[in-house]
């Protein structure tokens, strides 16, 4: 009978995960076998020349078969890395995307620079003017269509002072979301409510006004859908990716109602489509709330983040 050592499996799986034509095979093949063996992925290669039991190798070979039909690795081993965070994730919520990381980032900027400042933090963010310091007075966020609560957690993890209200219209993505903030030991500071993006907040809190608002909403609109990858259109969740026609269905109810839950020079962060810039100006112009809007494109020149800060009037 072979001896398969998880060197052997490495290069085995790797080579077959090329063949089928799935993203980063040798990354894949690592979080797979590192998950059925229960080993760091630096610890396989400290342990290449270790023999793989037959009961380790039916469960890999399952997994591995699952994953050459396109089923995401993140799903078949319930957990993902965002923003150097290990997350539980299921299939009723949406994998993060490295992308997301740009708005985690930009978020932590702003509160961080608003604690430093005080007002006219639009103008310290615009000029740059950020502030390091994480020992800052307590900011209060609302994460819309939290899902897994990535977004939530990578602030909170990051930034000390934030206290953070996360709503989902899902329970079971919000059962997801809050595995990960127990996880965190994030429980003291961050709230989960299940409804309709802004719905759940009148009744339930004590202030409706926030420091920051952070979105990744669905944004995939009608071609776009249909031209989805399998690993993406045929197993993460319809209701985290589709917005109608254009991709803009949920931007325009959150642009409805934002400015009715943000501080005087607080701000709004959203992800966007790759194209969507120029709508999503149109629509926050149209508005009359907002006194500085940015529009930021990610590593790959798409746009990415918008930026909208609420004037003080």
């Amino acid at each position: 009978m072979k001896t398969w050592t998880i060197q052997k499996l490495l290069n085995w799986i790797t080579a077959y995960f090329t063949k089928k034509g799935i993203d980063a095979p040798r990354l894949s093949a690592e979080l797979l076998l590192s998950h059925v063996l229960s080993l760091k992925r630096i610890e396989l290669y400290t342990q290449f020349d270790k023999p793989v039991g037959q009961q380790e190798l039916h469960i890999l070979h399952a997994l591995v078969k699952r994953a050459g039909q396109d089923e995401p690795v993140a799903y078949l081993t319930g957990k993902t890395e965002f923003y150097s965070i290990e997350l539980a994730i299921t299939p009723d919520c949406m994998i993060p995307r490295p992308e997301t990381e740009l708005l985690v980032e930009r978020a932590i900027e702003f509160l961080r620079a608003r604690a430093a400042e005080g007002p006219g933090i639009g103008d310290a963010l615009e000029s740059g003017r950020l502030s390091a310091d994480t020992n800052a007075p307590a900011q209060l966020v609302c994460d819309l269509c939290t899902g897994s609560g990535c977004i939530a957690v990578a602030i909170a993890k990051n930034f000390p002072g934030a206290r953070i209200i996360a709503t989902d219209i899902s329970d079971a993505a919000l059962s997801v979301a809050a595995a990960n903030v127990e996880k965190h030991h994030l429980k003291e500071r961050i709230t989960l409510l299940c409804g309709d993006l802004f719905e759940p907040l009148v009744p339930q809190l004590d202030t409706s006004k926030f420091d920051l608002i952070v979105c990744n909403p669905p944004y995939v609109s009608d071609p776009e859908f249909e031209a989805l990858e399998r690993n993406v259109k045929d197993y993460e969740p319809k209701v985290a990716l589709f917005a109608g026609g254009d991709g803009l269905d949920i931007y325009r109810r959150i642009v409805e109602k934002a400015d009715l839950f943000l501080k005087p020079d607080a701000a709004m962060m959203l992800e966007i489509g790759y194209a969507q810039g120029p709508a999503l100006r149109d629509l926050l112009e149209r508005t009359n709330a907002f006194g500085k809007i940015n529009i930021e494109k990610d590593v790959h020149n798409n746009d990415r983040i918008v930026t909208a800060i609420k004037t003080l009037s």
